[in-house]
């Protein structure tokens, strides 16, 4: 089995529709199955796209869809989720899952069934909302020092502290709290090749608009430092 992400966390980036059908094309001639992790499906922003690879030629019968109302529905707590898939897969995932969790908390099944059906607009003025964040955020990274990479998806911005002379976004990270009253997560903490990923920090713009500017003021008046 072959475990993908997109839109993708930590990182915001989000696969082409090119690289997942030269993906699918992969799968296919190799006989593989694949668990599509696509929690944040509909945070997409202007200009990218998301592209479902169970739709791609081939991959419907290999594929476990899986997402959930955390992300889309601003609804984390609640620990709703779903699984699309071909029965006998299907049958899999369930068998897994009660292993881990017997059964969710039945109030919340229908109020998410209400949103899928009925809170699209609620979802894309969310969105809409969450667009303004990001660009919030990311001009107050850019102006505190910092490098910033696009965000196609989510609601993370990855961004490198080594010009403001770290070579470690965990040093970086562990300051931020006391020193600015900001906090960020380390991209380090999230691989298994970890030097690859030193320098780059995490940071979300899930917040109130007034929120994301005080951080975004903090970050760019208080002086840097060092561990």
């Amino acid at each position: 089995m072959v475990i993908i992400n997109s839109p993708h966390n930590p990182t915001g980036s989000v696969f082409s529709r090119a690289a997942l059908e030269e993906f699918a094309r992969i799968c296919v001639a190799h006989d593989l199955t694949v668990l599509s992790d696509e929690v944040y499906e509909h945070l997409i922003f202007e200009g990218h796209q998301h592209t479902r690879i169970n739709e791609l030629p081939g991959m419907k019968s290999r594929t476990v869809t899986s997402s959930s109302a955390a992300k889309s529905y601003n609804a984390t707590g609640w620990k709703t989720g779903w699984a699309i898939a071909e029965p006998a897969l299907l049958d899999g995932v369930i068998k897994a899952k009660q292993f881990m969790t017997y059964v969710g908390a039945t109030p919340f099944q229908p109020a998410v069934a209400h949103a899928i059906h009925n809170e699209r607009a609620w979802l894309r003025r969310m969105v809409d909302s969450l667009a303004v964040g990001k660009n919030i955020l990311a001009d107050g990274l850019r102006n505190a020092g910092l490098k910033v990479y696009d965000t196609a998806g989510t609601y993370f911005i990855v961004a490198d502290v080594s010009p403001l002379g770290f070579d470690d976004g965990t040093d970086y990270c562990m300051g931020l709290p006391e020193l600015q009253g900001v906090a960020a997560i380390p991209l380090a903490g999230f691989s298994d090749h970890k030097e690859t990923w030193k320098p780059l920090v995490r940071f979300a713009f899930c917040k109130r608009h007034d929120v994301l500017r005080e951080a975004s003021e903090r970050l760019a008046q208080t002086p840097l430092f060092r561990l």
